[in-house]
C-alpha cells in the first residue's frame, strides 16, 4: 500500500512526532511504501521528498518576514496546497494520513485529497479542532466554553498564550476551518482518536460518532539494553517544559514532601526559566536537577533508575506516551487523573492518581510511596500496556487503511 504521512515536524519533538515518525518506519518494515509532507526544519531527518515540504516559519522567532505572513499562514497555505498536489501526483497514494498539520502547513491540503478522491485519515493528537488554543484550558480550568462552535470564547478569555491578538488570530482561524469552509469534516472519512476519551468529547462537541475510531498510542517493542545505577533512587518527570504539562505543580509538592527523595526533570521548554526561579524560590535547589532533552538509551536509563515517574499535567492529556513509555518498563507512574490517563491507571493497582493542581494529594503520593510494593505494582503496569505494543498497532491502522481503501 503506499501512504502520504502528513506531519508539521519530521523530527522528535513531542507526542505527535513519536506517532508519525514510528508509524511512518513501521509501516515501511511491513513492505508498504510512505512518502511523507512536512515543514523544512533545521532539526528534520532528510528524506527524498524533502522537495516537496513547505518553508519554514516559526511562530516563536522574532523574524519580521514571520510576523507578516504568520496569520495568513495559520489560515490557509496556498504554498502548502500546492506542493502537495505535486507529491500526489508524483506519488500516487492509496491513502493519506495526517497528523499535526495546525497553523505551520493548514488544512489546506485537505480539498486536494478530496478532488483526487484519496481516503483521509486524520490521527487527533489534541483539541485544536475542538478548541482553537487546542488545550481545552483556560485561566487554570478544564474549559469546554468552545463547545457548539463558539469560538469567540477563546478572545474573550486570551486563551491562546495570553494574548488578545494571538487568541484573536485563532479564533479566526476556528471559524474559518469549522463554520465557514467545515474543511475538516467535508474532507476527513476517518479519525483516530489515541484514547476513549478523545472520542467522547469530540461527540460531545459535535464530531460524528461513526467517523471517530479509537487506537491507543502503542509502546515500543525494542530490545533495550541499559545499564541503570540504582543506588540513587529518584522521582522522574520526562517531557515538555510548558504550563499545560504541570510541572510548577510538582515543584510546589517537592517543597512540601517529608521525605528526601530527589526529582530529576528531563526534557526542554519554554518554562525552563520560570521553573528554575521556582525552585530558587522554594529552595529545593538540593532535591531537583535539570538533566536536558533525552532519548532513546539515555531517557530508558532514567526511567529505570527512578522509583516512580510523576505526570502533573493540568491539561487533559489525551495518551502521553510518557506514561506508556513509564508502564512498559515496569515503572509506577504518579499522574493527574485527566483525560485519557485513568483508562489506563487504576489508583492504587498499576499507578496513583491524583486531581490535576491537588497538591496536597500529590504530597501524599509521593511520601508514601516506600510504603507500597513498587516491584509489584510496576509489574501490573506493564501487564496494563502489554497489548498496547507496535505490532498491534500496525495491525490496527493497516485494518483501518484497508477499510477505507475498499469502500
Amino acid at each position: 500500500m503506499k501512504i502520504v504521512q502528513v506531519n508539521k515536524f519530521n523530527y522528535l519533538r513531542g507526542g505527535a512526532e513519536k506517532c508519525f515518525l514510528e508509524l511512518c518506519s513501521n509501516l515501511e518494515k511491513n513492505g508498504n511504501k510512505v512518502a511523507k509532507f512536512c515543514m523544512h526544519h533545521p532539526q528534520n531527518t532528510s528524506t527524498k521528498w524533502d522537495k516537496f515540504f513547505v518553508s519554514r516559519i516559526s511562530y516563536n522567532e522574532s523574524r519580521m518576514r514571520d510576523k507578516l505572513i504568520a496569520p495568513f499562514r495559520l489560515w490557509y497555505s496556498l504554498e502548502a496546497q500546492k506542493k502537495f498536489e505535486k507529491l500526489i501526483r508524483n506519488f500516487k497514494p492509496d491513502l493519506i494520513h495526517i497528523h499535526n498539520i495546525f497553523h505551520q502547513i493548514s488544512p489546506s491540503i485537505l480539498p486536494v485529497a478530496k478532488k483526487k478522491k484519496i481516503p483521509v485519515v486524520m490521527h487527533l493528537h489534541d483539541y485544536k479542532m475542538l478548541c482553537p488554543s487546542s488545550f481545552l484550558y483556560s485561566k487554570d480550568a478544564f474549559c469546554k466554553k468552545c463547545k457548539s462552535g463558539k469560538y469567540f470564547n477563546c478572545f474573550l478569555y486570551k486563551c491562546h498564550k495570553e494574548s488578545y491578538l494571538k487568541s484573536l488570530i485563532v479564533t479566526i482561524e476556528a471559524y474559518l476551518h469549522s463554520s465557514v469552509f467545515n474543511i475538516y469534516l467535508d474532507n476527513i472519512d476517518l479519525f483516530i482518536a489515541p484514547s476513549q476519551f478523545m472520542k467522547n468529547t469530540c461527540v460531545e462537541f459535535g464530531l460524528p460518532e461513526n467517523k471517530i475510531i479509537v487506537i491507543n498510542n502503542p509502546i515500543s517493542n525494542e530490545e533495550v539494553e541499559f545499564i541503570a545505577n540504582y543506588k540513587y533512587k529518584y522521582l522522574l518527570y520526562f517531557g515538555r517544559l510548558s504550563r499545560e504539562k504541570g510541572i510548577h505543580i510538582l515543584l510546589e509538592a517537592m517543597a512540601k514532601i517529608k521525605t528526601d527523595i530527589k526529582l530529576k526533570i528531563a526534557g526542554e521548554g519554554p518554562e525552563f526559566k520560570r521553573l528554575n526561579d521556582l525552585i530558587k524560590q522554594y529552595k529545593i535547589d538540593n532535591k531537583i536537577s535539570f538533566v536536558g532533552y533525552k532519548s532513546s538509551q539515555e531517557l530508558w536509563n532514567l526511567i529505570i533508575g527512578s522509583n516512580a515517574v510523576i505526570i502533573p499535567s493540568i491539561v487533559p492529556e489525551n495518551m502521553p506516551y510518557s506514561m506508556m513509555e513509564a508502564m512498559a518498563f515496569k515503572k509506577v507512574v504518579i499522574a493527574a487523573n485527566v483525560g485519557g490517563i485513568p483508562e489506563i491507571i487504576a489508583n492504587g493497582e498499576n499507578g496513583f492518581l491524583f486531581d490535576p493542581n491537588d497538591i496536597k494529594t500529590l504530597v501524599e503520593r509521593i511520601d508514601k510511596l516506600n510504603n507500597f510494593n513498587l516491584t509489584k505494582m510496576g509489574q501490573k503496569a506493564w501487564q496494563s500496556v502489554l497489548e498496547i505494543n507496535i505490532e498491534n498497532h500496525y495491525k490496527d491502522i493497516i485494518k483501518v487503511y484497508k477499510n477505507l481503501t475498499a469502500l
